[in-house]
């Protein structure tokens, strides 16, 4: 699991649209209840792509899938943040939309409601070896593997990445579609992946045991290196069965904590891609994600 000096990172995920809907309390059934509305760009595949070139990553490509109708704004976008993308437009499907339901007075929390669109859509004959050419790392967006078109992808684009010796990672994405997809054909599907980076839920999810440490250390037996998101309580990182680490959340006034995995595994990329230890890339997405949750949406702010 060793990164090249000097290469690329390429991200291959969703890129949807995000509405953000940022409201006080419970919803109020069968009426009205106020709310702060924006949308902005997201995806956690994209989202992951940004906060990598905003950390530093000297190049970053991301290969995703979007409908006609909002292609040309997401391109903006993602070149605006640094990336270098490579947007496939999908003939039939529009581009993939969340609304992001975010409760302020319970710590910015956030629910989600998906419409995956174009996002999962991606399938082989999208890939081409020569993305990967210069790729010092490739990581994978969890979302692709709930979808037939798009597990296929991961195939491809896994085998072809561990041919060439580069290493990968991916996040798990979502508990809910995990419990859909089921956690033994998720861990199949995910077999030869370096870095492994679950939230606490997803982590429990995919072992069973109540824990978050133990789960961590549990996945660590089975992918080389997993990185254990926590939010507020900072993250874990395990290996070879043992937790080795404790790394302490970064303090932040949560406004919307959508996109602060992302946040954090972007960080933690670009950190990783510099030759650090894990556990100083995984100190640096703490500080992302923190950084995350005081924005509205799910990228970094844009710079000059």
């Amino acid at each position: 699991m060793t990164a090249r000096a000097h290469g690329a990172l390429l991200v291959v995920g969703d890129v949807v649209t995000d509405v953000v809907a940022r409201h006080q309390g419970p919803l109020a059934s069968g009426t009205d209840t106020t709310a702060t509305i924006r949308t902005v760009p997201g995806g956690a595949g994209a989202n992951v792509a940004c906060w990598a070139a905003h950390w530093g990553c000297p190049e970053v490509r991301l290969l995703g899938r979007v409908g006609a109708d909002a292609s040309a704004w997401h391109e903006e976008e993602l070149v605006g943040c640094g990336v270098r993308p490579h947007l496939v437009i999908d003939p039939q499907a529009p581009t993939g939309t969340v609304i992001c339901l975010v409760d302020t007075d319970a710590a910015a929390e956030r629910t989600f409601l998906t419409d995956s669109g174009a996002s999962l859509r991606l399938e082989p004959r999208d890939w081409s070896e020569a993305l990967l050419d210069g790729v010092a790392w490739l990581h994978l967006s969890g979302y692709l593997l709930f979808s037939e078109p798009s597990r296929a992808l991961v195939k491809v684009a896994l085998e072809t990445a561990r041919a060439r010796g580069v290493p990968v990672s991916l996040d798990p994405a979502s508990a809910g579609f995990l419990v859909n997809l089921g956690v033994d054909r998720f861990l199949a599907l995910v077999e030869g992946v370096d870095v492994l980076l679950p939230s606490r839920d997803e982590a429990c999810l995919l072992t069973g045991l109540p824990e978050v440490a133990d789960a961590a250390a549990k996945l660590s037996r089975q992918v080389p290196l997993v990185i254990a998101k926590q939010g507020a309580e900072g993250a874990l990182v395990a290996r070879s069965g043992s937790v080795l680490a404790h790394v302490p959340a970064a303090s932040a006034t949560p406004r919307d904590t959508t996109g602060a995995g992302d946040a954090f595994t972007g960080a933690f990329l670009a950190t990783l891609l510099t030759g650090a230890e894990p556990e100083d890339a995984a100190a640096a997405g703490c500080r992302a994600g923190a950084l995350a949750v005081e924005r509205v949406g799910g990228r970094p702010p844009v710079r000059d």
